[in-house]
C-alpha cells in the first residue's frame, strides 16, 4: 500500500508556518553567544558577544535587570572567559589570550523581557613564527553549563582577503560550536582560513572606499550642494543667469578638486593617527558644513571663493574617512596600500555620482526651470543638515531620520532631475525656433 504524499514536507510547512507567525514571535533572539574574529598580519581580534540571560543561567550571577552588573561582574566575567578560551597552533603550542574590558550592550525590549549582552574583545596571539590563519579554537563558555546553548564563529575582518566588514552583516561563517547531546562535550573548532594577497586587500579597501561615499550620503550632499550654484553667475548678492559651460565645468572641476585635495590631507594624518579628533565634533561639523553649502545655494555668501569652502571642510570630511582605516589596525605596508585604495575608492564613487548629475544641472541652469530646482534642493539639504546637526549634538528629531533615507530616494530624484532637464531645455529651444507671425 502506497502512502498518500503530502502536498509539503513537514519542514517546509513548518518554516512556512514560523514565517506567518506575527513578527513579535520571531522577535525572541536566539540562545547564541557569538565571536567575531578579525585576522592581522601578528594576531587575532576577537569580539565575543555574551547574552546575559543566558550568562546567567551558566553561572549563577545575577545579571538580568542588575543596574550594577557591569562594575559587579565585570571582572570575574573576565576571569571566566580566560577560562573558556584557548586556542592552539599546528605544532600544539599555545597562543597567548588577552581579555579586554567588557561592555553592556543597549537593553533591547522583546516579547520574554529586556535582553542585553556583555561585549567582550580579547586579542588572540601566536608564538613567534606561526601564522594567524590556522589554528584550533577551544571555546565553551556558556555553552558548557547550558547545553541548549550554541556559538556561532565567524570571521568579520581580513584585510588580505578584501574582507572588510563595518558593521558585521557580512562575515564569513567559520562554524558553530555546541555540546555534544549525548555526552555533553563540547568540541574544538579548527580554523582553516586560506591566504590572501596584497591585491585581493588593496580591491577590498578599494570597494569600502565605493560604499563609504555609496552609503555616506552626508559627504556627496555637501558636494552636490555646493556644485548647485557652479554654472550661475553671482550678481549683485544673489544669483543670477547661466554662466555659459565652459565656465561651469571649470568650476565643477575646480571645487571637486579642493575637496579631494582637502579630505586626502586629513585622511593620511587622521589614518596615521597624527590627527587625532573625537567624532562626535567631526561629524557635527560635517552637517555645519552642509548647512553652509544649502545656504550659500539660496544666496551667495562666499562667490569666488567655493574653492577655499570645499577644501576647507574636505578637510572634516577626510577625518571622518579617516576612522574608517584606523579602526581597521593595519601594518605599515597595509596602511600604504589601503591609503591608496581608499581614497581612490573614494574619488571613483564621487566622479560617478557628479558625471550623471552635473550634465542635468547645467541643461537646467539654461532653462527658467533652475531656480525652483535650486531653492527647493537647498532648502532640502537646509532641513537635513539641521536634522542631522540635532541628532549629532544629541537632540533627536524627525528630520534626522528623513535626512538618514536620503540615500534612498537619489536614484529617483536623479531620473526627476533629468526628466526636468531634458523637458526644460526642449521647451527653451522650440521657443527660440519659433519665428513670430507676420
Amino acid at each position: 500500500m502506497t502512502r498518500p504524499r503530502s502536498f509539503l514536507p513537514p519542514s517546509w510547512l513548518l518554516a512556512l508556518v514560523l514565517a506567518l507567525l506575527p513578527g513579535r514571535s520571531l522577535a525572541h533572539p536566539m540562545p547564541t553567544t557569538t565571536v567575531q574574529l578579525d585576522l592581522h598580519s601578528g594576531y587575532v581580534a576577537a569580539e565575543l558577544a555574551l547574552p546575559l540571560n543566558e550568562l546567567q543561567l551558566a553561572t549563577g550571577w545575577k545579571l538580568v535587570n542588575n543596574p550594577q552588573v557591569l562594575a559587579q561582574y565585570g571582572e570575574p566575567l573576565r576571569a571566566y572567559l580566560a577560562r573558556h578560551l584557548a586556542l592552539t597552533g599546528t605544532n600544539g603550542r599555545t597562543w597567548t589570550v588577552e581579555i579586554g574590558e567588557p561592555i553592556l550592550s543597549q537593553a533591547q525590549q522583546t516579547a520574554s523581557g529586556p535582553y542585553q549582552e556583555f561585549v567582550v574583545p580579547a586579542r588572540l596571539t601566536p608564538p613567534p613564527g606561526a601564522g594567524v590563519r590556522d589554528f584550533t579554537l577551544k571555546y565553551d563558555a556558556v555553552v558548557r553549563e547550558v547545553r541548549t546553548h550554541s556559538i556561532l564563529v565567524s570571521v568579520r575582518r581580513d584585510w588580505e582577503r578584501g574582507l572588510n566588514n563595518e558593521g558585521g552583516n557580512e562575515n564569513v561563517e567559520v562554524g558553530v560550536i555546541r555540546a555534544d547531546p549525548r555526552t555533553g562535550l563540547v568540541p574544538l573548532l579548527p580554523v582553516n582560513q586560506d591566504q590572501g594577497s596584497a591585491w585581493q586587500g588593496f580591491v577590498g579597501i578599494f570597494k569600502l572606499g565605493v560604499r563609504h561615499i555609496a552609503e555616506g550620503t552626508d559627504h556627496l550632499l555637501f558636494l552636490l550642494t555646493l556644485l548647485l550654484p557652479a554654472p550661475l553667475l553671482a550678481v549683485a548678492g544673489r544669483w543670477g543667469g547661466f554662466g555659459g559651460t565652459r565656465r561651469s565645468l571649470l568650476n565643477i572641476v575646480k571645487i571637486t578638486t579642493a575637496f579631494t585635495v582637502g579630505h586626502s590631507l586629513t585622511l593620511l594624518l587622521g589614518t596615521l593617527r597624527i590627527v587625532n579628533v573625537p567624532d562626535q565634533p567631526i561629524e557635527a561639523l560635517i552637517a555645519v558644513s552642509i548647512l553652509v553649502s544649502a545656504v550659500h545655494a539660496l544666496r551667495p555668501i562666499f562667490p569666488g571663493r567655493e574653492l577655499l569652502i570645499a577644501g576647507g571642510f574636505g578637510l572634516i570630511h577626510g577625518l571622518a574617512f579617516s576612522y574608517t582605516l584606523a579602526e581597521l589596525n593595519l601594518s605599515p605596508w597595509q596602511t600604504v596600500l589601503s591609503l591608496l585604495g581608499f581614497n581612490l575608492g573614494i574619488e571613483a564613487m564621487q566622479l560617478l555620482v557628479i558625471a550623471v548629475t552635473m550634465p542635468w544641472l547645467i541643461l537646467l541652469a539654461q532653462t527658467r526651470l533652475y531656480p525652483p530646482v535650486r531653492v527647493l534642493g537647498a532648502s532640502l539639504a537646509v532641513l537635513a543638515s539641521l536634522g542631522w546637526l540635532g541628532d549629532r549634538v544629541g537632540w533627536s528629531n524627525p528630520l534626522g531620520a528623513l535626512a538618514d533615507s536620503l540615500g534612498t530616494v537619489g536614484p529617483w530624484a536623479l531620473l526627476g532631475l533629468a526628466a526636468l532637464a531634458a523637458l526644460g531645455f526642449a521647451f527653451k529651444k522650440s521657443r527660440n525656433t519659433e519665428t513670430p507671425s507676420t
